[in-house]
């Protein structure tokens, strides 16, 4: 296990070396450097399961010590996949910008030129309006079907409250009632 570790710590090391070289690297070959350090990554997490495996074998009072060291191997192959697929991300960014400014730099422009997209810029300024005027509906509905929903508390709150009062009354109406035949029995047995 020692060996592949070791082995596998010197791999991910080269590779934050050529990374530190990307900035650097012509455009041409950028691509080329990108694969290479992409592969190598992959094979660093090939290596690291391995590892996993072979930490599992070890003895128990150096199982710990040996997981966190690959638990650390495999975060620092993450932070460098991360930071690759970044660059990667950034250089594709910027290779499109430039493209857009090659394209608009070697365009000519006449005096009554309609090809310059304006009616796309007006088609999503409308679309966004569109967009702000339903949110604006949206928020109006949800205010009133809240203000509805407040009213029907109320409502309800009133109902009941005069429920209640009906059943303390009839409470009230069975007690007496009860009081009543009460009194008719007794009085059956006197009368």
């Amino acid at each position: 296990m020692e060996t592949l570790y070791h082995q596998t710590n010197k791999q991910i090391q080269e590779v934050q070396s050529l990374m530190g070289s990307l900035e650097k690297t012509d455009r041409q070959s950028v691509h080329l450097l990108e694969n290479e350090l992409f592969g190598r990554i992959e094979q660093i997490f090939n290596q690291l399961e391995r590892l996993e495996i072979l930490v599992s074998k070890e003895p128990p009072n150096r199982r710990q010590n040996a997981k966190l060291r690959v638990d650390q191997l495999k975060y620092d192959v993450q932070h460098l996949r991360a930071a690759l697929q970044n660059f990667k991300h950034r250089r594709y960014n910027k290779e499109a910008l430039e493209q857009e400014r090659e394209e608009l730099m070697s365009r000519t422009f006449t005096r009554n030129d309609t090809s310059i997209p304006i009616d796309e810029t007006l088609q999503l300024n409308s679309s966004l309006n569109n967009a702000h005027r339903g949110m604006d509906d949206l928020l109006g509905s949800g205010s009133s079907i809240l203000n509805g929903l407040r009213d029907q508390r109320g409502t309800l709150k009133g109902t009941h409250k005069k429920m209640l009062d009906v059943a303390n009354m009839l409470g009230l109406s069975n007690t007496v009632m009860r009081l009543i035949e009460r009194r008719a029995t007794q009085d059956k047995y006197f009368g």
